[in-house]
């Protein structure tokens, strides 16, 4: 068993190298929305990658949004190619697990998207999330446009000021390119896995306790 990483990234040397292909196929469709995981999606479409811990009850948040045409789960903001999930937990990939909500802007906007982000989590806990510990638990933003990004960098900033006020620290969270870190699917047990398993961990805000 590998020894796990909680408290920091993984060195060049200590990463794990993955591999060129997927060790598993994802389903073609989402269990609750009837919709295609991995595409086409429909033209004009958009899509907004979000870590904010467990990625069970984040998912359910986001398929539950009007306007979200899909979700799914998996891995993104490391260096492993194609990890699995027990790689991921290790630390030693550097990815976070994240949701993938492919959305139609004129049903749903990039800002509803990011509010429901913000307020799902707490973006203050360094490589945590409630009692779920390590990097891969951390906050990110991964923007697909010079939109996104500055709509993410506003609201962040947004947000620690109200933050601040009411006594709280410094947000942790991440702002990246999309483009720069390639996202992997996340194996079919975890894919809507709040809809297979009701009542199954949700992990928002890392209580451990059922949550909508």
């Amino acid at each position: 068993m590998l020894n796990a990483l909680t408290d920091r990234l993984p060195a060049p040397g200590e990463a794990l190298p993955g591999r060129p292909e997927p060790m598993f196929s994802v389903p073609e469709t989402h269990t609750v929305l009837g919709t295609r995981l991995l595409g086409p999606y429909p033209e004009g479409f958009e899509t907004a990658d979000f870590a904010l811990g467990c990625f069970w009850g984040a998912e359910r948040r986001f398929w539950r949004t009007p306007g979200v045409w899909t979700t799914l789960v998996g891995f993104q903001g490391g260096t492993t190619a194609h990890p699995i999930s027990e790689e991921v937990a290790s630390g030693r990939t550097g990815h976070a697990e994240t949701v993938r909500a492919v959305f139609d802007p004129s049903k749903v906007t990039y800002g509803t998207l990011l509010k429901l982000f913000w307020e799902s989590h707490d973006p203050t806990q360094g490589f945590r999330q409630g009692n779920d510990v390590g990097t891969y638990c951390r906050s990110m933003v991964f923007h697909h446009s010079s939109a996104q990004k500055a709509a993410a960098e506003e609201t962040r900033d947004a947000y620690q000021r109200a933050l601040t006020d009411a006594g709280f620290g410094a947000v942790t969270t991440e702002i990246v390119s999309a483009e720069a870190f390639p996202f992997y699917p996340g194996e079919a047990r975890h894919q809507q896995y709040l809809d297979k398993n009701p009542g199954g961990y949700c992990g928002l805000g890392g209580t451990g306790i059922r949550c909508p």
